[in-house]
């Protein structure tokens, strides 16, 4: 499987992501893409602006291992992971997972394992802009109860 990921400030354009996904894969099948956007609201407040942090390297360290966790576990030419940090405004983008496969539920899986794993365990830090003030944002416990589906039971 061929894996690609990259943090940075600057925007994407989804259409180049998409183009690579289906460059040089004549026996593809499928291709599913995410994208991720800045809300203007969460948790009934308006949201003004979102920064997110991390540490070079150790991210992108973290989102590798999570892409090939994805490669092993389904059948995948290509996965894509891109995700923005810095400054983000509401409706920016700010994450894109793409994967191409030659049957549909392995990319569409891959794609939702990987977006699971970015809600819950990547290591970014998200403070938001609101009216209130700005705060820090938690994992949602919606997004950890979707996650638990992906765990692996080592007992078998």
């Amino acid at each position: 499987m061929k894996l690609y990921v990259a943090v940075q400030t600057e925007d994407f354009a989804q259409s180049k992501l998409y183009r690579q996904l289906r460059q040089d894969c004549p026996d593809i099948g499928a291709i599913v893409t995410f994208t991720g956007l800045v809300r203007d609201i969460n948790l009934d407040t308006t949201v003004g602006g979102l920064y997110l942090e991390h540490y070079p390297g150790m991210t992108e360290k973290a989102l590798n291992a999570i892409g090939e966790e994805a490669g092993q576990r389904w059948q995948l030419q290509q996965l894509l992971i891109l995700h923005r940090v810095g400054q983000l405004e509401p409706s920016d983008q700010i994450v894109f997972v793409g994967a191409n496969s030659a049957h549909r539920g392995d990319a569409f899986n891959a794609c939702e394992f990987v977006m699971d794993y970015l809600k819950t365990r990547a290591p970014f830090w998200k403070r938001e802009t609101t009216v209130e003030g700005d705060r820090w944002v938690d994992a949602r416990a919606s997004d950890a109860e979707s996650a638990k589906r992906w765990q692996r039971d080592d007992r078998d």
